[in-house]
């Protein structure tokens, strides 16, 4: 396995930019070189995850959390970030920049294409490592579609600068979204069965497959199929003895093996531990020393985000509710006549006096299964079957039976999943497609308050970075003021 990483690794330095995306990509060189057996296309598939990895390291939280209108500033913060929590966002801010994104779709795109030609010695081993391709392939135009809407769609491996096509027009996001799906089917189709947690597997390709049905559904509002294979995508899943929820909501987050988690991106001391998280603790110089990992967690990063005043207060009304406490803790420290908090997920290790950030980022875990099946029988308009699926989760939190037993309508149910998404996938980097897909997001961001009718207003700008180098690229309508 480090005899495979050490060789993609070293494949992919030789690196050169292509067109206005910016997509790094192989040397012919190298390109030529490597695609030659069953082992160089495994030690591909584990370079395209340590791309697909770094590329979400940071903007899986950035696009996938901080425009709800949760967040804020941390002991102190900064202009980029405030201009996404408050839905401002520039045509030069970093993350309206997909650089990273078609990078790693290169990566996929030239495993589609070189391995089919590759002998194996196990046709499973080949059908898995395609089946990876597909499926991360699928899960990045999941986030461009909904990101930026209109967007290229490159499904051609960039090997040389020379080759044609260096700069794509956008593509409209109906084509996106049916190539996802293509793309989502094919994983699916492909992959052998087996229990694995950071790659492809049956059940991950589920929740991918029944994430993108809902929106399809409910967003792009694309007919009553998309509800229908959601639905027998879930109950796949559900009906898997390999998985089910932690009866320790802390336990989810230990990096032990569990039966909650589904899907993450692995980190290892050593290898690869940086993320967005680290922005989540204290800095150690701020805090007295007796104090440091004792109980406050404190890092070597500056702490430039936190939740909102209003969503501490909503995370721990109900004082019965043991996910609050996993969430975030505060601890004033007499010494330095301060109150600090952190969030405890994905804090990592502390290490010889140091702050590790090795903890996985969990991307799906069998409550996200649970409260899609509660969704989908809200959307059938089966309120005690949604129900039935809210009280599972709420026993774990609360340790009570039934405790949604007084919901009687659509509205209160649909309030209800609403409000367990966000005290159960709290700093998880999913509540702002949650918001979009559950029509909340105006109602729930008060800096969204009104603006229904603004263009575009929850996509993202194309960078102007890329639309400079590419006169083919027209900015998103909306943003082109």
């Amino acid at each position: 396995m480090k005899t495979k990483l050490i060789f993609i690794i070293v494949a992919l330095s030789f690196m050169s930019c292509i067109g206005d995306l910016d997509v790094t990509n192989k040397s012919a060189v190298s390109s030529k070189s490597m695609w030659k057996e069953e082992g160089d296309a495994k030690a591909a598939m584990y370079g395209l995850y340590n791309q697909f990895r770094s590329t979400f390291s940071y903007g899986y939280f950035t696009w996938g959390e901080y425009r709800t209108g949760l967040w804020g500033d941390g002991l102190t913060g900064q202009t980029s970030r405030d201009q996404v929590y408050q839905n401002q966002i520039p045509t030069n801010h970093y993350f309206s920049d997909w650089t990273e994104l078609y990078t790693t779709i290169n990566d996929a795109n030239l495993i589609i294409k070189k391995v089919p030609i590759i002998h194996f010695n196990s046709e499973n081993t080949k059908n898995e490592v395609l089946s990876n391709a597909y499926f991360v392939r699928a899960f990045c135009y999941y986030w461009i579609g909904r990101i930026w809407g209109d967007a290229p769609l490159l499904l051609e491996g960039y090997e040389s600068d020379s080759q044609e096509g260096l700069y794509p027009q956008r593509t409209s996001a109906e084509r996106i979204f049916e190539q996802i799906g293509n793309d989502i089917d094919k994983a699916y189709k492909l992959i052998p069965d087996g229990i694995v947690k950071n790659r492809a597997s049956k059940t991950s390709i589920a929740m991918l497959k029944a994430d993108y049905d809902l929106w399809m559904y409910k967003v792009r509002k694309s007919g009553d199929n998309y509800l229908q294979d959601a639905n027998e995508k879930i109950q796949s899943v559900l009906a898997n003895p390999a998985y089910g929820l932690e009866n320790n909501y802390a336990d989810i987050f230990n990096d032990q093996p569990n039966k909650e988690v589904i899907f993450e991106w692995t980190f290892v001391q050593g290898e690869f531990t940086s993320s967005e998280t680290e922005n989540y603790l204290v800095p150690s110089q701020y805090v007295t020393t007796k104090y440091i990992n004792n109980p406050i967690q404190t890092g070597s990063h500056q702490q430039w985000c936190f939740f909102t005043p209003s969503f501490k207060s909503f995370l721990t009304a109900i004082q019965a509710d043991q996910r609050a406490k996993m969430t975030f803790s505060t601890f004033y420290d007499p010494d330095k006549e301060q109150t600090f908090q952190w969030i405890n997920k994905f804090k990592g290790h502390w290490i010889n006096n140091t702050r590790v950030f090795d903890s996985n980022i969990l991307v799906y875990r069998y409550a996200d299964a649970v409260l899609f099946d509660a969704e989908i029988k809200l959307a059938k308009n089966n309120i005690q079957g949604a129900i039935n699926a809210l009280n599972q989760i709420a026993n774990r939190a609360y340790g009570i039976d039934n405790f949604y037993s007084n919901l009687t309508t659509f509205e209160d149910v649909k309030k209800a999943i609403v409000n367990e998404r966000k005290k159960e996938f709290a700093a998880e980097g999913k509540l702002w497609w949650d918001f979009i897909r559950l029509g909340v997001v105006f109602e729930e961001n008060p800096y969204l308050a009104g603006r229904q009718h603004e263009t575009n207003v929850l996509l993202w700008p194309v960078s102007q970075n890329s639309i400079n180098k590419n006169p083919e690229l027209k900015q998103t309508e909306g943003f082109n003021k």
